[in-house]
């Protein structure tokens, strides 16, 4: 469970609009485009936004992320990439932007009232964990509305195998010492899949499948 005082959109002072389940579409195209504007990304509300959001070290899988990036850019979409940790991963990230600078945005540093604004704009949460204990950001995603794409360990199967709020890309093996070429393509290939989804009503029924549950720790 996670604390729905703290991550509530429609009370959190964070984000441009508030919202709940019954006006979510529509507010968080508002914040979608405040959140453009707040990164320095073009304002387009058609251009799927896709996040990442974590501590850059091995278990969140920043480094299968910044290699997916390149495989993502042949598409018409956003990324915004926030987290602070290992040095290298920083630089990863940050060499991202530099390469695509109007499509590719890494904030590589703690900003809490960021966070808020991501979970509340974006359309997507790429969650590339190698291994998961527990999953906050998944939780704090759905709670506000914001669809996943994440890595189908044991635990993901365990908590979302039959949950019609997020795209599955199937079994990885869990390793922090490599980047697995196959893990790279498979988070390309469902983000990719992910993003034509984007705008449709079946999106729109992930948006509301994800803030009717309860995630709170009652």
């Amino acid at each position: 469970g996670m604390d729905v005082s703290e991550w509530d959109p429609s009370m959190d002072k964070y984000i441009t609009v508030k919202y709940d389940k019954t006006t979510a579409i529509e507010a968080k195209a508002l914040n979608k485009e405040a959140l453009q504007a707040e990164v320095g990304l073009p304002v387009d509300g058609k251009i799927p936004l896709v996040a990442f959001v974590g501590r850059l070290e091995e278990q969140k899988g920043p480094d299968v992320m910044a290699a997916a990036i390149p495989k993502l850019m042949e598409e018409n979409v956003q990324i915004i990439l926030l987290g602070t940790g290992k040095k290298k991963f920083e630089r990863m990230f940050q060499s991202a932007e530099e390469k695509y600078p109007g499509k590719v945005r890494a904030v590589v540093k703690f900003n809490a009232p960021l966070a808020h604004q991501i979970m509340a704009g974006a359309d997507l949460l790429a969650v590339t964990s190698r291994f998961e204990p527990c999953g906050l950001i998944q939780l704090q995603g759905m709670r506000y509305g914001t669809a996943l794409r994440l890595r189908l360990n044991r635990w993901a199967r365990r908590h979302y195998h039959r949950r019609q709020d997020w795209i599955p890309h199937g079994p990885s093996q869990c390793r922090c010492d490599v980047v697995e070429p196959g893990d790279v393509q498979k988070v390309a290939t469902t983000l990719k899949r992910a993003i034509k989804v984007v705008g449709t009503p079946a999106y729109q029924e992930m948006v509301r499948n994800c803030m009717a549950q309860d995630l709170s720790w009652k």
